[in-house]
């Protein structure tokens, strides 16, 4: 029986949502915890990468699209490697963030979600992480005094460029054109 078999039979809830769009069989999830032992990012959560799983499992959605830690996982894969289930759970994180955003769930943390988006867009229009385009975030934010010092410093020794250059535009367009088989978006 594959995953999407495997879906079906869950029903409606959030675990049968995510399992369809990610692929990941988070059913199989025993809470050996070791992904959230090996997590570089676990202090800053409010709910750890095992506890996420526990509450989708048991169908806690808001507790779940709502967190930091959907927002806050860096996608290193060190959880994922260390899980002896197999399970991509970097994977899994991203296809909350996409099921948090189409519900429009509000993030426990200020501003992610927003930067999240901002950022993405940023990269589907320059190719890269454009650093004046962090600029533009804080200006959108309210936070661009803090920036300004240190930011006037690095143009003014040719650290950053105002305009963005970049090779493979095409290629990268293409990724963000083309749809993803069981993705987040």
């Amino acid at each position: 029986m594959d995953v999407r078999e495997q879906a079906a039979g869950l029903g409606t809830s959030l675990l049968s949502e995510v399992v369809q769009k990610s692929g990941e069989k988070i059913q199989n999830c025993y809470q050996c915890q070791k992904c959230s032992a090996g997590c570089p990012v676990n202090f800053a959560m409010d709910i750890l990468p095992n506890q996420v799983f526990r509450h989708i499992q048991y169908g806690n959605r808001d507790k779940v699209l709502t967190s930091k830690t959907i927002w806050l996982c860096a996608s290193c894969h060190t959880c994922s490697v260390r899980c002896p289930n197999s399970i991509d759970i970097a994977k899994v994180m991203d296809t909350l963030r996409g099921i948090s955003v189409r519900s429009g769930a509000v993030s426990g943390e200020k501003d992610i979600s927003m930067f999240h988006r901002f950022f993405l867009n940023l990269i589907k229009i320059t190719g890269r992480t454009y650093e004046p385009g962090f600029g533009l975030y804080k200006m959108k934010t309210g936070g661009l005094a803090g920036m300004m010092g240190w930011s006037i410093k690095l143009l003014a020794r040719g650290k950053i460029g105002i305009i963005p250059t970049f090779k493979g535009g095409k290629e990268l367009r293409r990724l963000f054109s083309e749809p993803r088989k069981g993705g987040a978006r």
